[in-house]
């Protein structure tokens, strides 16, 4: 099944068998990971990172602690609640869910994890009347921070794992064709399908099939054989639960081991992931979220309550064991499955990835398919669900049932979102607006340090808005008339953008102010990089830019100037930070934030000033 979605690095596309032999022989350079949050609040007064338990390997383990051991504000921590909670309610006509278990960290420390609404609220759903039918209160069963849900497709991120184990250790080739390790699979004109294209989505395959409708193995196996792709492969991407079913196919071939094995052996015992398999005994279901009244025709299965067996049809049908679906898992245990990639592979003693694998899982290989950026397995930088923690390494997946995992390398922070939001039935939501919620709130707990003094001016990260931050009226007088400041952004790219504009007339119309922007030196010396049409968008890398505009063209004509900070309707960045702001003219200062006086006239529509 599914996940309703919307519109939207090095590439590796053409990565293949030679350079992927062996683990050893992997010649890619890993990101940083817990590292990469070291550069992220660049100027004064960094924070904690909270790095929890180190492990032998120098790397954190996870344990609980406050918002300010794990270098994040408490204020979007608190309101990151509040938010989620609102879903809780009619928004706008139903519920988006029963319940959620909200889980938010950073580094080694979860700041964050709460319960909130009901895991099992409702015993089944009445269509004439489009209510839930709910179970007597006595009945009703909270929200705990261990309550187990149906992963929906987040299960995929566990096939994907499984495979990079495989492609790492010499007995999976990433541009292989599927056909070479089953043969049958090559009908339908499948027979150039290559590995790659099933973890990035771009096989050609079409959303799903009914595989459910065969009553046995092999007539489902005979569909999947015979099924056609929609597309030409690596044409297009379209997202599609027949990868990941293929994958897991390809996987128990070359091992010999079913899915829920290598699940256990390769990833969930080495973690200590306790709570997270396929097919959970019937005593974890007092503790299980229960998921959707499945009956006909919204459902392809007559079951009723679904609670304790896998949601998706396909998966259920395939005994709950899937590439696809059918995973079970707690917060707690994601999180651990969070810190282990963000760490590179491994926590504690236990390793099940190398470095330069977990790369693999961050880059992507979709660039040439611009708003479908992707991993191996794993989404990046799709705002739709990540909101204000999308950046190109930020990745991630969601699930159907109303599930969601985020990794944000560039601040080593983790989100997860687990809701039963098909509770009692799936038509009742749509869209991501908790993720969204939720996520935003994350990003803004990590703090952005002014580049200079004790605030920056912030525009808020406020969507469907316009904020501007206007300088005194100015004369440039001489051809070296040039300003300069401190600029940090993240905005949704060709969405948002922050415009640099000049006013020769009080106001009245504004033309832009072509600018460069260079970014702090870190190891190298940076090259400026040219914006004439004065504005800018996406992500600055988490870093601050100088930016540097030549005013010469005003020369003697008394100017004002402004940044203008634009945000559409549906999705935000992390906002826009100016500081430290000079306009030097023929060797003098005609304008410097750091003067108090200057900094009072200085007009502020949607900025304020702001420590973080």
């Amino acid at each position: 099944m599914t996940e309703d979605t919307a519109g939207g690095g090095i590439s590796r596309r053409r990565l293949g068998s030679g350079m992927l032999a062996l683990g050893g022989a992997l010649a890619l350079a890993p990101i940083p990971f817990a590292e990469a949050a070291s550069a992220t609040e660049s100027g004064a007064g960094s924070s904690d990172m909270g790095t929890g338990t180190a492990s032998g390997h120098g790397r954190p383990t996870l344990r609980r602690g406050s918002a300010a051991r794990a270098g994040l504000l408490q204020e979007p921590l608190d309101q990151l609640v509040t938010e989620a909670e609102r879903y809780l309610a009619d928004s706008p006509k139903y519920p988006w869910y029963a319940g959620a278990v909200l889980l938010a960290g950073r580094g080694g420390t979860v700041a964050l994890h709460r319960p909130i609404g009901k895991a099992v609220r409702y015993a089944a759903y009445d269509e004439t009347t489009d209510t839930g039918v709910e179970f007597p209160a006595d009945q009703q069963i909270a929200m705990a921070e261990d309550t187990v849900f149906d992963l929906a497709s987040v299960s995929k991120l566990f096939t994907s794992i499984l495979a990079v184990q495989q492609i790492e250790r010499g007995t999976l080739e990433l541009e292989a064709t599927v056909a070479t390790y089953l043969p049958d699979f090559a009908g339908g004109g499948k027979q150039d399908i290559t590995i790659r294209q099933l973890l990035t989505h771009t096989s050609g395959f079409r959303a799903w099939i009914p595989l459910y409708t065969a009553p046995t193995r092999e007539g489902k196996l005979e569909l999947l054989w015979n099924e056609a792709p929609a597309n030409p492969p690596g044409t297009v991407y379209l997202y599609s639960d027949l990868n990941l079913i293929s994958l897991q196919l390809v996987l128990e071939k070359i091992t010999g081991r079913t899915e829920d094995v290598l699940l256990r052996e390769q990833i969930t015992a080495p973690l200590g992931m306790q709570r997270t398999r396929y097919n959970p005994p019937a005593s974890w279901k007092p503790k299980i979220a229960a998921t959707e009244d499945a009956r006909l025709p919204w459902s392809g299965l007559e079951r009723g309550l679904v609670w304790g067996e896998v949601h998706d049809e396909n998966a259920f049908s395939l005994d709950g064991v899937a590439g696809h679906a059918g995973v079970f898992s707690c917060a707690w245990d994601l999180a651990i499955l969070a810190r282990t990639l963000l760490n590179g592979g491994v926590y504690g003693r236990a390793r099940i990835l190398s470095a330069a694998s977990v790369d693999l899982l961050f880059t992507d290989f979709n660039t040439a398919f611009p708003g479908d950026a992707h991993g191996l397995g794993f989404e990046l930088y799709q705002h739709w669900y990540m909101g204000a923690m999308a950046t190109p390494r930020t990745a991630g997946h969601t699930g159907f049932t109303g599930t969601s995992l985020v990794l944000d390398p560039s601040t080593d922070s983790f989100l997860i979102v687990l809701g039963n939001s098909v509770h009692p039935v799936r038509n009742w939501r749509s869209g991501s607006a908790p993720r969204v919620a939720t996520a935003n709130q994350l990003a803004r707990a990590v703090a952005v340090r002014p580049a200079r003094g004790r605030t920056a001016w912030f525009s808020g990260m406020a969507s469907a808005s316009t904020a501007t931050l206007a300088l005194p009226p100015l004369t440039p007088a001489s051809s070296r008339a040039r300003l300069s400041c401190a600029l940090w952004w993240d905005a949704e790219p060709a969405s948002d953008f922050l415009f640099l504009e000049a006013s020769t007339d009080a106001g009245a119309s504004w033309q832009p102010v072509p600018f460069t922007t260079t970014p702090a030196p870190q190891q190298h010396r940076p090259q400026p990089e040219a914006h004439p049409t004065g504005s800018v968008s996406g992500w600055s890398g988490r870093v601050w830019h100088r930016l540097d505009a030549d005013l010469a063209q005003w020369r003697g004509t008394e100017t004002v100037l402004r940044w203008r900070y634009t945000t559409d309707q549906l999705y935000v960045g992390r906002g826009v930070y100016v500081d430290a702001i000079r306009v030097e003219d023929g060797g003098r200062t005609v304008f410097d934030e750091g003067r108090p006086g200057d900094a009072r006239r200085i007009e502020a529509k949607g900025w304020a000033a702001s420590a973080n």
